[in-house]
């Protein structure tokens, strides 16, 4: 596992108590797991996504993400419809670990409030909310 310093956290997402992200992207917002969550997952080998159109409040559970170590719920950050899912997670999964942040990106959110967005945690708070879970 990566120490602390080594976790990628990107300036330009937000990001959840849960160890989702949210990354404005025009109108929309993509949605992922940060690189802390995947590291502590281990090898990712399946992502179940929800389907284009579905609905969700933010903090609802909207799919799963299977390691070989553990089965995890995916928490949605924000409340709103699903825009488009990353259909290349079906045939390689590896991307969330690989690269959380970028390719391995699973869904892009419309919000229903994109107020919702600012009220996520920067990367100095999330930063701090891991140094916490260390101790």
């Amino acid at each position: 596992m990566k120490e602390l310093s080594e976790v990628n956290l990107p300036e330009d997402i937000r990001y959840t108590k849960d160890h989702e992200w949210a990354r404005k992207k025009g109108e929309t917002f993509q949605i992922g797991i940060t690189d802390f969550a995947q590291d502590q997952l281990g090898d990712i080998v399946f992502v179940e996504l929800p389907e284009p159109g579905d609905r969700f409040e933010s903090g609802e559970e909207f799919g799963t993400v299977e390691s070989v170590k553990a089965v995890s719920e995916l928490f949605m950050p924000m409340g709103g419809e699903v825009a488009a899912i990353n259909e290349a997670l079906e045939d390689a999964p590896e991307l969330v670990n690989t690269a959380p942040h970028t390719e391995g990106w699973m869904l892009e959110l419309k919000a229903s409030d994109s107020s919702e967005y600012d009220q996520l945690m920067d990367r100095a708070a999330y930063l701090d909310m891991l140094k916490g879970l260390e101790e």
